[in-house]
């Protein structure tokens, strides 16, 4: 039995009819407030949205279920508690937005810091390492270039001043023939260097009778230049020198001339800066000559150039 539907019923069942369209409904957007005195008054507004495509559109059956996996693919992995649990709950601040949890990403940093420092300490002990190896190389070669340049010694004259034979005795009271001899010898050093100039020095010059050092001198230490030539004076002297036994060899001339087979002995020490004191050259040379002195002769005794031996 069909019952009659009153005029109440049919008006309430009227807006669910499928013919007509159900209106739009009214979205409300929420916005943080500029001050907190308008902050009631701003979130009372409300506005329609715009849709640009009837997809977006809240008529269309796929408008819900796009805006919801839309939002919940934009947000899903922000809105995860920091329990690591999925769907938990937005916390929100005090002017209603929702707090977002900061993903750390995971990984050591460090590790990349100390690779490009060590890489950095590698390079730089490389290049000085490089250096001194270059640097090495060339004092070598400035080394082995300036070795041949040896320092070229000879003997000019030896002066005798005053040469006398007597009798004395030594400092124990034994007596014996005392010599004295005072002189002096010229020699000429060359320096053939043409990069860099050269110290000179000497070991004392003795006038050796019979193995007995009758007179003796010193060079003193001087700078030479390179390419250069210089003439230099030692002052020899022996002062009441006892001869002992020697003596008896000693042949006395008539007028009481002694003549005194002597030998000049010496050696001549050079040494070259070629790079300040990290690169240096060093010669020497030994010189011998034998000479005879007349004590009643003051004349300069003459040495040719094969009357010394150089080695």
């Amino acid at each position: 039995m069909q019952h009659a539907k009153s005029e109440s019923d049919v008006t309430s069942l009227a807006p669910s009819s499928p013919s007509r369209s159900p209106k739009r409904p009214v979205y409300y957007v929420q916005s943080p407030s500029r001050d907190s005195h308008d902050g009631d008054k701003s979130s009372s507004m409300h506005a329609t949205p715009n849709f640009n495509s009837p997809m977006e559109s809240p008529s269309h059956p796929s408008f819900g279920r796009h805006s919801r996996n839309s939002s919940a693919s934009r947000f899903s992995g922000i809105f995860r508690s920091s329990s690591g649990r999925k769907g938990g709950r937005s916390k929100r601040n005090d002017k209603g937005w929702p707090e977002c949890d900061v993903i750390v990403e995971e990984g050591n940093y460090d590790e990349f810091d100390d690779d490009k420092a060590y890489t950095r300490r590698c390079q730089i002990l490389l290049a000085l390492l490089g250096f001194v190896v270059l640097f090495t190389v060339f004092c070598l070669i400035i080394w082995g270039a300036g070795r041949p340049f040896k320092a070229e010694v000879a003997v000019k004259s030896l002066t005798v001043n005053n040469m006398y034979i007597g009798s004395g005795a030594d400092f124990t009271g034994v007596p014996t023939k005392m010599l004295n001899v005072n002189g002096s010898l010229r020699i000429s050093v060359y320096n053939p260097a043409t990069f860099y100039g050269i110290h000179v020095t000497a070991t004392p010059v003795n006038l050796i009778y019979s193995d007995v050092v009758v007179a003796t001198g010193e060079l003193k230490k001087y700078y030479q230049h390179r390419k250069s030539h210089k003439n230099v004076v030692v002052h020899i002297e022996g002062t009441r020198v006892p001869l002992y036994g020697a003596a008896s060899n000693l042949e006395v001339k008539a007028g009481g001339a002694v003549q005194v087979p002597l030998t000049l002995e010496f050696e001549v020490r050079t040494r070259g800066d070629v790079v300040g004191k990290l690169v240096r050259t060093k010669h020497h040379k030994r010189v011998s000559c034998p000479l005879i002195i007349d004590s009643t002769s003051n004349k300069a005794i003459r040495f040719k150039k094969d009357a010394c031996t150089y080695s």
